[in-house]
């Protein structure tokens, strides 16, 4: 008996990633990467941050592959990605939609292919090494405010993900004991002197909610994992703390990213 190919786009995505063979860690990875382009393909623009994994994208046919605009919103979508998102993601995305639409067309489903433009974009150059000791103690002696401060002194002392650090909650913090709550598939954050003294000025008054949060309240519709009960205020984003801290460090050199910061533990 043929199989009838799928009406929906997200259907398609499940029965390919079904006979993908990969490990279910995997097919999430792959599962949020084809979504993205979902966004792209009903001309809306992806969720980014932490809401990106919990978004819904649009339901819509697969047909729109075949359109005669597809290949352009799917351009138009890499170069918005390519502005927030690192080379390595970004390239990998776009590998998981050439391959899904390859398979696709080999059965039959879509004739068309999208992707044929769409080129890889070129991975940045190596990054430069670590901070040195005095551009730690450059750095941790700028007039920045508690939360630029306390986040650049728990990455530095961690050596914890950007990303792991910035999805911290108040309520994940055993500040006794220096380190995170012990959360079943999370990884524990550690932390020494510099970020214990900060720590406490810094959740004052909060009980729970995300650890950092933005300037000002959280635009409607943001999830409340990402808001905080207390003051109303969102979750810090990767990209905003990236800007504050090229910001703050303008004037002691060039290359000073998050990351250096990061690999100097």
């Amino acid at each position: 008996m043929t199989e009838l190919p799928p009406v929906e786009y997200a259907v398609a995505v499940e029965r390919y990633l079904a006979v993908s063979g990969l490990a279910g860690g995997s097919r999430r990875v792959y599962r949020i990467g084809l979504d993205t382009w979902a966004w792209a393909l009903a001309g809306r623009t992806a969720p980014t941050g932490p809401g990106r994994r919990r978004a819904r994208p649009p339901v819509l046919p697969l047909a729109l592959l075949d359109h005669p605009d597809a290949a352009a919103r799917l351009g138009a979508a890499v170069t918005r990605r390519a502005a927030d998102t690192d080379a390595r993601t970004l390239n990998r995305e776009l590998s998981t939609l050439r391959a899904a639409v390859a398979w696709w067309r080999a059965r039959g489903w879509i004739t068309r292919d999208p992707t044929t433009g769409l080129r890889a974009h070129p991975a940045p150059a190596p990054a430069a090494g670590p901070l040195t000791p005095d551009e730690l103690r450059a750095l941790f002696a700028l007039r920045a405010p508690l939360r630029e401060q306390t986040l650049w002194h728990l990455l530095h002392e961690s050596g914890a993900a950007i990303e792991t650090v910035l999805a911290l909650n108040t309520d994940d913090l055993d500040l006794p004991a220096r380190r995170t709550r012990p959360r079943p598939g999370r990884p524990a954050v550690q932390w020494q002197a510099g970020t214990a003294r900060l720590l406490p000025l810094l959740v004052a008054g909060r009980a729970t909610g995300p650890l950092f949060l933005t300037d000002r309240r959280a635009p409607a519709g943001t999830t409340p994992a990402d808001r905080c009960p207390h003051t109303g205020r969102g979750r810090l984003s990767y990209r905003r703390a990236a800007e504050l801290f090229t910001a703050h460090t303008q004037r002691l050199g060039t290359d000073w990213t998050l990351r250096r910061l990061r690999a100097a533990r």
